[in-house]
């Protein structure tokens, strides 16, 4: 696999030069993390990660307030494996009262070495969700007393309430 670094060149007191090198997630990177680890195939990966490189962009950071409630539960599924952290900052304005930023970063270190190494899963964490969420819904009937399917049944008397 590639990697793709930006390279910075610092100058420094006295006229020295440094070189920094910062990695740079791409799609085909952020696609094979998300694979690896939630453990779904490449297309659906290359669609979640686009949609993940589409809200940071060149950045590291977002602003959790410009989330659709929908992007922020993707958020949290990334978040419970690994792959993006919360955070949050107080800032005091001029006027005395403080501000609270909540923001989402990327894990760059965790992101290149799951889309590197690979994390098998033995199974799907979204489809297993979704199993689990129908298996319950079915089994709700079960619970229920046998009576509870007659109690608004009227059986033919004729009611004298109005």
């Amino acid at each position: 696999m590639y990697k793709i670094y930006i390279m910075l060149r610092i100058k420094l007191k006295g006229g020295e030069r440094k070189d920094i090198f910062i990695n740079v997630i791409t799609l085909n990177v952020m696609s094979k993390a998300i694979a690896s680890i939630i453990g779904i195939r490449k297309d659906k990966a290359e669609q979640i990660a686009g949609f993940i490189m589409d809200i940071f962009g060149y950045d590291n950071r977002i602003i959790d307030n410009i989330l659709k409630p929908e992007d922020r539960q993707l958020l949290y599924m990334l978040e419970s494996e690994g792959l993006i952290s919360t955070g949050r900052e107080e800032e005091k304005l001029y006027d005395g009262r403080e501000w609270l930023t909540h923001y989402w970063e990327l894990k760059k270190s965790k992101i290149l070495k799951y889309a590197e190494n690979g994390v098998k899963k033995n199974k799907n964490i979204l489809t297993s969700r979704i199993k689990t969420d129908s298996a319950q819904r079915r089994n709700i009937y079960k619970t229920l007393p046998d009576d509870i399917w007659t109690t608004r049944k009227n059986y033919g008397k004729k009611s004298t309430q109005f």
